[in-house]
Formats: C-alpha cells, sequence, structure tokens
C-alpha cells in the first residue's frame, strides 16, 4: 500500500472544492491547476497550492496532458483526482501518470478503455449475459452507411458519440431527412468534448427511466453497489434532477439491477468509484446503458443515503487499502435529492448565462448541503460547463425531501447571472413531478408547457404586472407585527398590504401545510419574484438582444444570443435563404445555439469567421427580404 500525501485536482469549480473539502478532512495536501478564466474563484484559493494552466480554452489547459503532468512533477506530487469532465475518462492520461510514477485515482487505463468506449462496454454487458438495445457500434463512419443502419434498426433512434457522457454527443432521429444534420453535429460536439467523433447508433426505448447503480472497486477484488440513483427526469439528456433510493422498483427488477452491475464491473477488475447505467422500462425490464468510470456528478445523493464520504474511498482504495464496509453493511436511508443550478435563461431556451456574481447566500441547515464552486464577484466565463453549484437535499422520505428543496430554493439567492432557480421552484412544485415518477423524455415534452409562466391570483397578478424594482410591506403590515390568528408552524392566514410604486395592493397569505409556504418578495433590476404559499410568480421587463425590436424592418441584423465562438458559418453572402435556415453556430459552455435566418430572404453580409469570439449582442450577420 502507498500513503498518499500530495494530491494534484486535475479539475475546476464546485467538484474541486469539494475534493479539497476530503483532503483537508484526511491531512492530505491539495495542487490546484486554474485556467486563466478561473484564478478567481474558490478552489483556486482553498488548494494548498494553486498553479497557473494559461490560457482559458480548455484543450489548452485542463485538457492538457502534458502540461498537467509537468506540473504533477514538479510539484511532486503521489497522485492526481481527475474529479468528472475533462480527462476523468481518458486512459491515455492515467497511463502518461503511471509512466511518471504518478497515482491516477480512478480505474485502471484499461478499464476506462473498455467501458469508455460506448460499443465496447456493450459487447462485455453481452458477454456476462445483460440485456442490451439493438443498435450498430462498428468503425464504418460514413454518412451513408450510418443512415442505412439506422433505417435497419428502425426510427426513433439515437446518435451517441462512443466515448461521450454527460449528454453531450447525442441526439434523437425521427426519420431519415434529420439524420444529416443531426449526425454532423453530433459528430462536430463529440470531437470537441471528447477529442473524438466517433458514434454509435441506438435503437430509442419510448418512455423509460434512468436508473444508475453506484459501485465501488478495491485491488483486492472486492466489488459494491452502493445504492440506485434516479436520473430521469433530463432536458435533452441533461441530468435535471437526481435522486436516492430509486423508487417504484420492483424487489425483482433492483435485485437484478444491482446483480447485472456487479457483474460488469467485474468483468473488467473494477478499482474505484464507477457508475454502472440502466434504461427501464415500465413493465420493469431493463438494458444497459453505459458505465461511467469516474466519479458522477450527482454522488452527493447517495453519501446521504448511506453516511459515507465517496471521495475519502476514492483516495484509500487508490492507496490500494481495501473497502471499509461489507454489502450486508450498506442499507439506505431516507431520501435525497440532488439539483444543479446552472447559469442559464430557460425563458431563452436555455441559453447560457455569463456575467459576474453579485449575490450568493443560502441559510445553512443540516438537511441541505450546497456544493459550490463560486463566489460572490466571480465572474461566469463563456469556456466551460455553465453549472455553478449543487443544491442537495435530504429528508425521511421523497414527500419531506422535495418540500425541504422547494424550501432551499426559495432560499437561494444568486443575482449576477441569470439561473435555473425559479424553473426548478415551478417544476418541483408539479404534480406529474412530486407524486409520479416521470420518465426520461418526460421534460422534452413538456417543455413548452412549464416554461409558460403560472397563471397568479387576481391580486398577485396586479402585483407583478407593473415590471416592479421596488416592492416593501408598510410599515406595521408585516404579519409578525399583528397579534391576530397567524401561527408559527401551524395554520392561519393574513392580509397584507403593499406599497407598489404608490399603489396599495392587498393580498391574502396562508401558511397551510409548512412554515415555508409564506411570502417573499426578491427584486433586481428588470424584474420581481414572489414566493406566495411555495410558489414562485415572477415578472420581467428582459428584452433578448436577438430578438427584433418592435419598431424594427424586415431587413435586419442577427444579433449573438450570448458570447461564445463561432464554430461554423454555413452560409455566405449572396446566398438564398428560408426562414429557419441555419446561417452560424455559435459554442458556449460546450452547448451549441444555431442562428438561423428569420424569415425567406438573401444574406447581404456574415461578420464573423469560424473561430472567431463574439460578445452578447454582437452582429453576427444581415439577411434582406428577397
Amino acid at each position: 500500500m502507498t500513503k498518499i500525501n500530495r494530491i494534484l485536482i486535475a479539475n475546476r469549480g464546485e467538484i474541486a472544492c469539494r475534493i479539497i473539502r476530503t483532503c483537508k478532512k484526511l491531512a492530505i495536501e491539495t495542487i490546484a491547476v486554474y485556467s486563466e478564466a478561473d484564478k478567481e474563484l474558490p478552489f483556486v484559493k482553498m488548494a494548498t497550492k494553486a498553479v497557473n494552466l494559461g490560457t482559458s480554452e480548455a484543450k489548452e489547459s485542463y485538457l492538457n496532458i502534458e502540461k498537467i503532468i509537468k506540473i504533477c512533477q514538479a510539484e511532486q506530487v503521489d497522485a492526481v483526482h481527475p474529479g468528472y469532465g475533462f480527462l476523468s475518462e481518458n486512459a491515455d492520461f492515467a497511463d502518461a501518470l503511471a509512466k511518471a510514477g504518478i497515482i491516477f485515482i480512478g480505474p485502471s487505463s484499461a478499464a476506462i478503455r473498455a467501458m469508455g468506449s460506448k460499443s465496447e462496454a456493450k459487447v462485455i454487458a453481452e458477454k456476462v449475459g445483460v440485456p442490451t438495445i439493438k443498435g450498430y457500434m462498428g468503425s464504418d463512419q460514413s454518412e451513408d452507411f450510418l443512415l442505412a443502419k439506422a433505417k435497419e434498426i428502425g426510427f426513433p433512434i439515437l446518435i451517441k458519440a462512443t466515448h461521450g457522457g454527460g449528454g453531450k454527443g447525442m441526439r434523437r432521429v425521427d426519420e431519415g431527412g434529420e439524420f444529416a444534420p443531426a449526425l454532423a453535429s453530433c459528430q462536430r460536439e463529440a470531437q470537441g468534448a471528447f477529442g473524438n467523433a466517433a458514434v454509435m447508433l441506438e435503437k430509442y426505448i419510448i418512455d423509460p427511466r434512468h436508473i444508475e447503480l453506484q459501485i465501488f472497486g478495491d485491488q483486492q477484488g472486492t466489488i459494491l453497489t452502493l445504492s440506485e440513483r434516479d436520473c430521469s427526469l433530463q432536458r435533452r439528456h441533461q441530468k435535471v434532477l437526481e435522486e436516492a433510493p430509486a423508487i417504484g422498483l420492483s424487489d425483482e427488477t433492483r435485485a437484478g439491477l444491482h446483480r447485472d452491475a456487479m457483474a460488469i464491473a467485474k468483468a473488467v477488475n473494477y478499482v474505484g468509484a464507477g457508475t454502472v447505467e440502466f434504461l427501464v422500462d415500465a413493465p420493469g425490464s431493463y438494458y444497459f446503458l453505459e458505465m461511467n468510470t469516474r466519479l458522477q456528478v450527482e454522488h452527493p445523493v447517495t453519501e446521504m443515503v448511506l453516511g459515507l464520504d465517496l471521495v475519502e474511498w476514492q483516495i484509500r482504495t487508490a492507496e490500494g487499502k481495501p473497502l471499509p464496509l461489507k454489502q450486508e453493511q450498506l442499507h439506505p436511508q431516507g431520501h435525497a435529492i440532488e439539483v444543479r443550478i446552472y447559469a442559464e435563461d430557460p425563458a431563452q431556451g436555455f441559453l447560457p448565462s455569463t456575467g459576474k456574481i453579485i449575490t450568493l447566500s443560502l441559510p445553512p441547515s443540516d438537511e441541505v448541503r450546497f456544493d459550490n464552486g463560486y463566489a460572490v464577484g466571480n465572474q461566469v466565463s463563456i469556456f466551460y460547463d455553465p453549472m455553478l453549484a449543487k443544491l442537495i437535499v435530504y429528508g425521511d422520505n421523497r414527500k419531506v425531501a422535495m418540500q425541504t428543496l422547494v424550501q432551499a430554493l426559495i432560499d437561494l439567492k444568486i443575482k449576477g447571472v441569470k439561473t435555473n432557480r425559479e424553473f426548478l421552484i415551478e417544476l418541483l412544485q408539479n404534480p406529474d413531478i412530486c407524486d409520479l415518477l416521470p420518465n426520461i423524455a418526460y421534460l422534452d415534452q413538456k417543455m413548452t408547457e412549464l416554461l409558460a409562466v403560472a397563471e397568479p391570483d387576481i391580486i398577485v397578478k396586479e402585483l407583478l404586472a407593473k415590471e416592479l424594482i421596488k416592492s416593501r410591506p408598510i410599515r406595521g403590515s408585516s404579519p409578525w407585527d399583528i397579534p391576530d390568528d397567524w401561527r408559527h408552524m401551524n395554520h392561519g392566514h393574513r392580509q397584507v398590504r403593499f406599497e407598489c410604486e404608490g399603489q396599495i395592493v392587498e393580498m391574502m397569505t396562508t401558511l397551510e401545510e409548512l412554515p415555508h409556504k409564506a411570502m417573499t418578495v426578491d427584486n433586481e433590476p428588470g424584474s420581481v419574484s414572489l414566493s406566495y404559499n411555495g410558489k414562485i410568480y415572477r415578472a420581467t421587463t428582459y428584452n433578448a438582444d436577438h430578438y427584433l425590436d418592435e419598431s424594427d424592418t424586415p431587413d435586419q441584423k442577427l444579433n449573438a444570443p450570448m458570447p461564445g465562438r463561432v464554430i461554423s458559418v454555413v452560409t455566405q453572402a449572396g446566398n438564398k435563404v428560408s426562414a429557419g435556415t441555419p446561417l452560424l453556430i455559435l459554442e458556449a459552455m460546450k452547448m451549441e445555439h444555431t442562428i438561423r435566418a428569420p424569415f425567406d430572404g438573401i444574406v447581404e453580409t456574415v461578420f464573423y469567421n469560424t473561430g472567431d469570439f463574439v460578445n452578447e449582442g454582437a452582429e453576427l450577420a444581415r439577411v434582406i427580404a428577397a
């Protein structure tokens, strides 16, 4: 066994902070590496020492194996923790570390290669008798051949990056005419995110749930399955809500999932933390999806129901120590739920949002864990994933955990960038989410309905319709100031009067089931949000730059809806275009956004080339009516 005393963290943001906290508990020194864009983030200050990687683009910083190895050697580290994303599933990185005599806190490079390729992983699963989905996983990557295979499998199908993860490099295709552009987009995204454009095809299973098993292995050959997680609530294959344990599974299905997850891990002599993912259909049949050979973003929900520190387990098994518990000692208690807080604007198609964080606060609670990667004053840049933090809650059961999560989201204050906080609050109060078990297609099917602002009571609507930036209770009208039937932790009601731009507005507040069902007002320039009985109502004066102003004529410019990099120019001046024709493709925070012609016309000018960086609001192209 080798004692690890000094770890380099080859990652950034909240996962780097999370790893540092465990290392401090274990008295292990930490070396942070950071890009120019991240130099002020908390993880840089939390580490024992921090080393600048240079330029902000990931391929020149967090994905630069040679540069990171040199820093490891210069700092004489014992091991590297890769977190998730970036180099966490890169077998060449694991090999380079081994060659340099440095421990990779993760599985062997052989296991990474075997499971990092979705096609090879599927072959391994089939060999050990685990059910898989019909598809194509071959080496012929030509468009015509892949289209023929898609027709053979039968639409709908999924195009998936073979070396992908996190929903990147994945497209659903419902008919042959959609195949070519979806394939090109998938390959381009896969190349940019994983350095490999290879794809595989899979039959799309209608309306399944996404259930995954946290597994753990040690160097002595022991494999444990820790708990299941339900990650079915997804938007475009990106997980929105994750919870443990998974409910609504039969004993037979649950036992089969644990058995088969362990069989797959044993087939590759797995060491460390990993996740085996399955699709489970309504009757309870399941199919192997993929294995992620790293710590998952959603690992905290497993930690909370089992009372474990999985990063500590990773470090201990990397040192050669056996797993500290046996399978029969692992019994999940209660229920945990996680949501990801993203810098994005749900009202504008979840476009990434950049800017400086000016407010960030959340009251402490024993039931709430906030894994955060940013602080007040930090800049959210265009270069990386838009996730700011993870909010994780615990309750005795799912209903209590849901209620706790809604309250925590209401209490969470983030200003300076747009976030998905209010969208999550409204989503978590939807009966389909609270009372049922949505499948992975739910959000994509219901998104238009979910994004529609709920119709509030007429008095609340009157309060919000003013596009207020100031709203306050009249002195003496607080429910706490008046001795009446209002009761803390009990039923009651109170008429509350608000002064809004000189106008008096009255509304009834009630306290029915939980103390959090009260009223708070949250204001920021251009918008107002009101939490009333646990429900968020909002009004905003925001107008996106890329929308046409009412005074605009049909011959108008097209503006960048977000800062980013032009990754493709698909038209040129003089081209005739129809409404909806792609003109340019922008990339920001690992997301693509296609700029399309707003009407039939002729492209007059394209102002940028592939590779150019643009600011939000920059004029990208001009189309004139034909």
